[in-house]
């Protein structure tokens, strides 16, 4: 398979990189470092990859940003950020992307554990998962050519863990395996508008 990770040099990003070039051909999208680049909070940039690229058997999203801030301090403007790059960068994903997948191909997005179980300071992303959440229940109802969507949402990963801990009081960190498979499912298997959760 011909499989287009952005963001596959993140936390995550990386380690899908790794798992899935055992197998498969992949290329690697993202701002720097990268076999092609895109911003996913452009819209035309996510078209020029995507014509430069050419058609994929299956596009993986582990990229996005939102601001994490106190309740009180986040203005308008902060809750942009993730709207403008987790949300709207993974709709336009799904949006573009499909007419660039092979037919049967699938479309992995990702959120976190925030969608359900949110922490202090995560007004803005939790909300940003959350809606992602119904974006995908809801688009498979209506995407042609046999494309499949799903999202991923993992709890904390254990290669993040002393970078966000002091966050995440008594939460037990998923290990990177467990993750990983969550993205095998969906892109290997045949689930489609599925919520793939890793919390544990």
């Amino acid at each position: 398979m011909k499989i287009l990770i952005i963001g596959g040099n993140g936390t995550i990003g990386k380690t899908l990189t790794k798992h899935f070039k055992a197998e498969h051909e992949v290329i690697v999208a993202g701002r720097k470092n990268a076999d092609i680049k895109v911003d996913i909070a452009d819209s035309a940039s996510i078209e020029t990859m995507f014509k430069n690229l050419g058609k994929v058997d299956a596009i993986i999203c582990a990229a996005g940003a939102a601001k994490w801030a106190n309740f009180n301090d986040l203005i308008e403007e902060d809750y942009y950020i993730g709207f403008k790059s987790k949300l709207m960068g993974q709709v336009n994903l799904v949006r573009i992307g499909q007419n660039y997948l092979k037919s049967g191909g699938s479309i992995t997005l990702t959120t976190g554990i925030l969608a359900d179980d949110p922490v202090i300071k995560t007004a803005s992303a939790a909300m940003v998962n959350g809606a992602i959440h119904s974006f995908v229940k809801a688009v498979v109802l209506e995407i042609e050519n046999g494309v499949r969507v799903n999202v991923v949402s993992a709890g904390m990963v254990k290669d993040a863990y002393e970078k966000y801990r002091d966050y995440f009081p008594g939460h037990n960190p998923v290990p990177m395996k467990k993750v990983v498979n969550g993205y095998v499912r969906s892109v290997l298997g045949k689930d489609n508008g599925q919520i793939i959760r890793i919390y544990e």
